[in-house]
């Protein structure tokens, strides 16, 4: 996980629709950054659903939420249609953005051990620096959690 009070890498990565954005696009607005495994799997779906439904919040508070795996844009269109899901997700196959953020590690999976993603979310200031970095989150409470911090 990366140091609070660094600057935030940025990045460039497609969205649900093929758009490319950046972490840069995102100055002057706080970031809410969290990373997730995968699209459609109960404790995602429930860290997804409460960011969506906390978005107004989040707004009033100036602040965006992006949500990152290494799902495919289709798959996370699906995701984001299925569950009317109100927030941008961005894909990252090639693993550079989980990467560069600490977050890319290995687990435990039944007694073995692979490589994963590490639920984890940073909460970015308008300048694009990182003034909290939570590890471990609990997929159903990291919505509301995160809010209490801005």
């Amino acid at each position: 996980m990366l140091s609070e009070n660094t600057p935030a890498p940025d990045f460039s990565l497609q969205d649900q629709d093929g758009t490319i954005k950046s972490l840069s696009d995102y100055r002057g607005k706080k970031v809410i950054l969290y990373f997730y495994s995968k699209d459609n799997t109960s404790g995602c779906t429930k860290q997804a659903c409460g960011f969506s439904e906390l978005r107004p919040q989040f707004e009033k508070k100036g602040a965006v939420i992006l949500g990152v795996s290494k799902d495919s844009v289709e798959s996370h269109k699906k995701f984001a249609a299925k569950h009317g899901l109100s927030f941008t997700l961005l894909s990252d196959p090639e693993l550079k953005v989980l990467k560069a953020y600490d977050v890319w590690k290995e687990k435990n999976m039944y007694g073995k051990k692979v490589m994963g993603t590490v639920r984890t979310t940073y909460l970015i200031d308008e300048g694009g620096m990182i003034i909290r970095a939570s590890g471990k989150v609990k997929a159903e409470s990291n919505p509301a959690d995160t809010l209490k911090l801005i």
